[in-house]
């Protein structure tokens, strides 16, 4: 189906066609900022001509999988198995299951040892291919491990080169890639990523209002160093960066005529050292803007201000946990001093709904703990009347980050910790992610090599448990006990740059309830900015 779409740049052309999918729909996809970055460096890039797809829409899934045709190109309704290359953006774990679907719907073998000379290249990047390929190394060729400015140029030209190679030969040559692990031919490969944001323009270069977030979007910064023991952002995109004022000024002012809301984005907005100014300058545009986080302990009157301005009703503080004990323990780096302050420059500019984010299931969270959300909670209900909504989701361990030698905590646990909330919260709106997703993720975020066989076989996550347990497969085994700080890991095969040793000692901080300080220059604590 053709877009309503305006292509911001001009397209080289050339014999490599590759296939940038995006697993999920259109509207979600194109508000990826990834997706925008990894589509103008294709299609600027002499030799190559990109192409998008996307997950079909319900209605039009089930049509086209009944008819049995085939998953076709935005812009040229080419079907997917003709182009040479199929090149996934990953960003989340239920996704695995849209990557096999769409690869069936594109006429493609989704079992990567099954396909032949004439089938298309498979790659992954994006978060999931950075911290660990494991649950998708039987169905994609090679992942990306980093961020793709830096590793696709030399992948491209490199799968250029070979393409008269038989596909093994072809596959071999493309691990020798620097940042690109080929599980056909394993090896240690360290993550690569951009160290001069600047000479890496990042904004929104395909204009389109059937977006989840109709914005022109520009990201600000990359990484962060808030040492968050859960975020696997905080360790996986390690050093943060900043772009430099003058860059992101140039890049608002070429959005002028675009009449779109401009949207930063980045790990924590209010971190940027001249967040002020640069909020001063897009209203200073006649523009209006919007963010895709802030912290509570760095959000600024001015950036409230310009928010309000531009037209926000709900002020979304994420203080995670609700105890003291639980803010040492995550290394949140926030008081409630901090939250309240954020809430009251919210109610000074207008605001009167809020939305606060918290995790059940930490490790060494108790239901005592739980209970502080509530009190928390209610002290903040009082403080600011008007609406306050609760986003309440299960803690999912995920790969380097102190975190993942932790299990997932128990059914009963969660259960109790939902009820607790929902019984002692009056007047308070509260969601919440269910159990059984937050379970399936949790097996996905640390999975091996075995889940790509169940992912293989499922549809979703609706028959996916069971798919696991019929594979012989033991629940308890991925989520419920104590990984040992000795036992090989299935994501071992990378380096983030850090050493699995410096992440043990995290933990044990956090078991001690220790803080661990941001990141700053000249920091050499966990080995990223080590110098080489």
């Amino acid at each position: 189906m053709k877009r309503d779409e305006k292509i911001l740049f001009t397209a080289t052309g050339g014999r490599l066609k590759f296939a940038l999918a995006y697993p999920n729909f259109y509207r979600v996809g194109m508000s990826n900022l990834g997706v925008h970055i990894i589509y103008k460096l294709l299609n600027v890039r002499a030799g190559v001509t990109c192409e998008r797809f996307f997950l079909p829409e319900l209605a039009t899934l089930e049509k086209i999988s009944r008819a049995g045709l085939p998953l076709l190109s935005v812009e040229t309704q080419t079907p997917l198995n003709k182009f040479q290359v199929v090149g996934f953006a990953v960003s989340f774990e239920p996704d695995y299951f849209h990557v096999v679907k769409m690869l069936k719907l594109g006429k493609i073998n989704p079992r990567a040892s099954e396909r032949t000379n004439f089938d298309p290249i498979i790659i992954a990047g994006g978060p999931c291919a950075t911290f660990n390929p494991a649950p998708l190394s039987k169905i994609i060729d090679a992942f990306v491990v980093g961020e793709g400015e830096e590793i696709l140029p030399q992948l491209v030209d490199e799968i250029i080169a070979t393409e008269n190679l038989p596909r093994l030969q072809r596959l071999e040559k493309i691990s020798q890639v620097d940042g690109v692990y080929v599980p056909a031919f394993p090896k240690k490969t360290a993550r690569r990523w951009v160290k001069d944001l600047d000479a890496s323009p990042a904004h929104t270069t395909i204009l389109t209002d059937d977006a989840e977030f109709n914005m022109y979007l520009v990201e600000t910064a990359r990484g962060c160093g808030r040492h968050c023991r859960f975020c696997m952002a905080g360790y996986c995109f390690r050093k943060p960066r900043n772009r430099s004022l003058a860059v992101l000024k140039d890049e608002i002012h070429a959005a002028k005529n675009f009449g779109k809301k401009i949207g930063l984005m980045g790990a924590a907005i209010s971190d940027y050292p001249q967040i002020d100014e640069l909020c001063n300058f897009i209203l200073g545009e006649g523009l209006k803007m919007s963010v895709a986080s802030f912290r509570a302990d760095s959000v600024t009157e001015n950036l409230v201000n310009a928010l309000v301005a531009s037209g926000l009703k709900t002020l979304t503080i994420a203080p995670e946990v609700g105890s003291e004990k639980m803010r040492a323990v995550v290394n949140k780096g926030i008081t409630e001093e901090n939250v309240f302050n954020a809430v009251e420059l919210g109610l000074r500019a207008g605001i009167k709904n809020f939305r606060l984010y918290f995790m059940i299931g930490l490790p060494f969270e108790e239901l005592a703990d739980v209970e502080e959300i509530v009190r928390l909670t209610e002290r903040l209900k009082t403080f600011a009347g008007g609406r306050l909504t609760l986003s309440v989701n299960p803690f999912v361990p995920k790969p380097f980050t102190p975190f993942q030698w932790s299990p997932f905590a128990e059914k009963k646990y969660l259960d109790a910790a939902l009820k607790i909330l929902r019984k002692n919260l009056r007047g308070v709106e509260m969601i919440s992610e269910s159990v059984r997703s937050a379970t399936v993720q949790a097996i996905l975020s640390r999975g091996d090599e075995k889940i790509s066989d169940v992912l293989l076989n499922s549809q979703s996550e609706n028959d996916f448990r069971k798919n696991f347990r019929d594979a012989g497969l033991d629940e308890e085994f991925y989520l419920r006990r104590e990984i040992s700080f000795d036992e090989p890991l299935p994501w071992d095969m990378l380096d983030q740059g850090f050493t699995k040793n410096y992440l043990r000692d995290e933990f044990k901080r956090a078991e001690s309830l220790k803080l661990t300080t941001r990141c700053f220059d000249g920091c050499k604590r966990c080995g990223v900015c080590k110098i080489n």
